[in-house]
């Protein structure tokens, strides 16, 4: 079973099959890929994110990419890695510099990731902006209305009834597939009615995932 899942989302990276808001996404990871599997191994990893911030910049011109609409006024919250803003009633617009990644690639990658697992929270790729010279990623979600506080017993529970077993604090990783998931707090895994919605989620695919392709 574990082996079928990780070659079906094997598949996904790859551009093969498809998840859900994939399209754009899968076309930018694969538009990035220089032969390696992942950044895990890259021996100058500022110099590849570099080079990616360039490649990035050229696709969004060449396919007219660039998002310039944004409402700033629509401020929501930010943390280490992104920034919200309300884009109307029933989605927001969350701007990511990847900074939680060795290169784009990976956010890339942790984007198909979370569409593959959560796929009622799913991002769809909007495109890329520029703020202060900072290259961002631009993506859409549902917006989740909140109606009581996340019990993070039930989120250890949920995962570890899918294979991902907890490691410390927030922290999770699948063994048997390879991938890690992490900063689970209860600002990014939210509820309403007792359902859980992850929307935040930090995926790492580590060299097991890899292993035997």
């Amino acid at each position: 079973m574990q082996n079928a899942v990780k070659n079906e989302i094997r598949h996904i990276i790859s551009g093969k099959s498809k998840v859900s808001f994939g399209s754009l996404i899968q076309t930018i990871a694969c538009y990035l890929s220089d032969g390696t599997q992942s950044s895990a191994e890259a021996k100058n990893a500022e110099q590849i994110r570099e080079e990616e911030t360039q490649k990035l910049t050229i696709f969004a011109s060449e396919g007219n990419l660039w998002i310039h609409d944004i409402d700033f006024s629509q401020y929501i919250s930010e943390g280490a890695e992104q920034r919200v803003f309300l884009k109307d009633s029933n989605h927001v617009l969350k701007l990511n510099d990847a900074i939680y990644y060795r290169c784009w690639k990976d956010y890339f990658h942790n984007l198909m990731l979370h569409n593959y697992f959560f796929p009622d929270t799913s991002y769809e790729l909007l495109g890329l902006t520029k703020e202060n010279d900072r290259l961002y990623a631009v993506v859409k979600q549902g917006y989740v209305v909140v109606n009581q506080e996340t019990d993070l017993n039930k989120v250890r529970e949920f995962l570890g009834a899918n294979g991902f077993i907890n490691t410390r604090n927030n922290d999770y990783i699948n063994s048997d597939l390879g991938i890690i998931l992490e900063d689970l707090h209860d600002e990014n895994v939210l509820s309403n009615n007792d359902i859980l919605y992850f929307i935040d989620t930090v995926f790492y695919l580590t060299k097991e995932f890899w292993a035997n392709t």
